[in-house]
């Protein structure tokens, strides 16, 4: 925790199921979730309060996930990315280490393998 506050974790997936179910997670996890529906949604929202890491769903309806990272990344943007897919293939974990992204992972997602994603990026040891 810095400045006494819960580490944000920024959430953005279309199925609000997921959203419901990570923002559980990570509450339970000591962190703040907060969550969009879409990549839109989260670019009408940004520079609210400051986030220790992204977790972007891979496939969105008008934007994917990859589509949103490499907005971020021109706008300068480098908090710590995990990509969430349910079809993972050696092109997308490519293209989603090719704009920084630190993780990518698979749904159905192992809490276990998203909750270190973000204690490593709470703990500033996870790049991009």
């Amino acid at each position: 925790m810095q400045d006494g506050h819960r580490p944000v974790v920024i959430v953005v997936d279309d199925d609000e199921a997921v959203r419901e179910s990570l923002r559980f997670l990570l509450d339970t996890a000591g962190y703040d979730a907060v969550t969009f529906d879409s990549a839109q949604d989260y670019l009408d929202h940004i520079g609210g309060q400051p986030a220790t890491c992204l977790v972007l769903d891979q496939h969105m309806p008008l934007t994917t996930g990859l589509e949103l990272l490499a907005v971020l990344r021109q706008r300068g943007q480098r908090l710590p990315t995990a990509l969430i897919t349910g079809s993972l293939s050696p092109d997308l974990v490519r293209q989603a280490t090719a704009l920084g992204a630190a993780r990518v992972l698979e749904k159905p997602l192992a809490d276990d393998a998203l909750l270190r994603f973000v204690a490593c990026a709470a703990a500033g040891a996870c790049l991009h």
